[in-house]
């Protein structure tokens, strides 16, 4: 386990689930000793053009609490939060300022968006719905556990995934608490939480025990439940297989990755595994070109066939830089690394296409794309769109 990524494991306590602590001077590694040191940047020829449109800082970017606040697109805007409760909203071609609010909450989790309402969720356990019009606060609800997850909801529930393994529907018109799943929480677990997945009438979530569920959304009914990844070792620490990063859905085939674990496809309508790699990700999956993307834990950003047939290609140039979930952007695909980089990878083949510096403090939230636009929230809050072009 790479020694940066130690500090963010978490004890959950038996007794009291909704109590956990952070890690982190137990596994440190001085870097002088570390022998998975960050790759080196290589030189190679760009075939891409790297344009910035705008940029804007939006309050503290993710804070000190290791957040995936990550923006979102409705239409023609792009929102995105703070971890200081900054909410602002953007023009997402000019850049332009629509509106911008300071709530008076710690935001850890969203944003999340349906038609024109926006969800958080705060460190210290509230969900917020607020209008994405003007960030007037609609209602807060008080839960139990952090939300590092992005709310989800289909304009009837509010579903909220907390870090204490607890997955709530809440009503969408006044944040009532109508159903709720506990999950099984191991002794350690990654300080994350998985992004519920919505289509139509059910929802799929991931765990940190390494298991995906699909609930009826009304009313928090297991519909089916798939092992993506079995704990082993003897230690704790070995035994880890959280499902924190974000999944992808096409047709009927879901596609998730576990830390020490797999990268599976399954079939919605019953839960069976169609086919499944050995990988180690917590930053998620994406899908494009008939492929299935994974950065792994060591820096390898691997594209897998969609249709099972094993590895399409590997670019393993970007050892242990601590990578994002892989974006696909036009006719490439996107990781950020901790130091800030985001590299371009062609989706054919995985040669590098492009470098861009966007944030001296990191990348590790999930980057949006449209077209051949993406946006980057860098974690001291520098929201930045770039366009991707090939070079003439």
């Amino acid at each position: 386990m790479p020694s940066a990524y130690r500090w963010v494991l978490v004890v959950v306590m038996v007794l009291n689930l909704s109590a956990c602590s952070t890690i982190k001077g137990w596994f440190e590694v001085d870097d002088d000793d570390n022998p998975k040191q960050p790759a080196e940047l290589i030189d190679f020829d760009e075939t891409i053009k790297i344009k910035k449109l705008w940029s804007h800082g939006v309050g503290d970017g993710q804070g000190d609490g290791f957040y995936h606040l990550q923006p979102a697109i409705n239409g023609s805007v792009i929102y995105a939060a703070a971890a200081d409760g900054t909410v602002e909203a953007f023009d997402k071609i000019s850049g332009k300022s629509l509106w911008d609010v300071e709530l008076e909450v710690p935001l850890s989790g969203g944003v999340g968006v349906y038609e024109d309402a926006l969800f958080l969720g705060s460190s210290d356990g509230f969900v917020l719905k607020v209008d994405a019009g003007s960030g007037e606060v609609q209602w807060t609800s008080r839960l139990n556990g952090e939300v590092m997850a992005v709310p989800a909801s289909n304009g009837e529930v509010v579903l909220v995934h907390t870090l204490d393994g607890k997955f709530q529907g809440l009503d969408f018109a006044t944040g009532e608490l109508l159903w709720t799943y506990d999950s099984n929480v191991p002794v350690l677990t990654l300080r994350g939480s998985c992004n519920p997945l919505l289509n139509g009438d059910v929802v799929y979530v991931g765990f940190a025990n390494g298991r995906v569920l699909a609930f009826e959304v009304e009313t928090g009914g297991i519909i089916w439940e798939a092992r993506v990844a079995i704990s082993q070792g003897r230690s704790e620490i070995e035994r880890v297989v959280d499902i924190d990063g974000t999944m992808t859905l096409l047709g009927d085939e879901l596609f998730v990755a576990s830390y020490q674990g797999r990268i599976m496809a399954i079939n919605t309508t019953d839960g069976r595994r169609l086919w499944q790699n050995n990988v180690s990700s917590f930053s998620g999956v994406s899908q494009g070109f008939g492929n299935v993307y994974v950065a792994d834990e060591d820096g390898t950003v691997t594209a897998y066939q969609r249709n099972g047939q094993g590895e399409r290609w590997q670019q393993t140039a970007l050892a242990y830089r601590g990578l994002s979930r892989p974006t696909p952007v036009g006719s490439y695909l996107a990781v950020g690394d901790r130091e800030g980089y985001v590299h371009f990878l062609s989706q054919v083949d995985g040669q590098m296409a492009g470098r861009v510096e966007a944030d001296d403090d990191g990348v590790r939230a999930d980057m949006v794309a449209e077209d051949n636009i993406i946006y980057v929230y860098g974690n001291s809050g520098d929201l930045i769109a770039y366009e991707i072009k090939p070079k003439e």
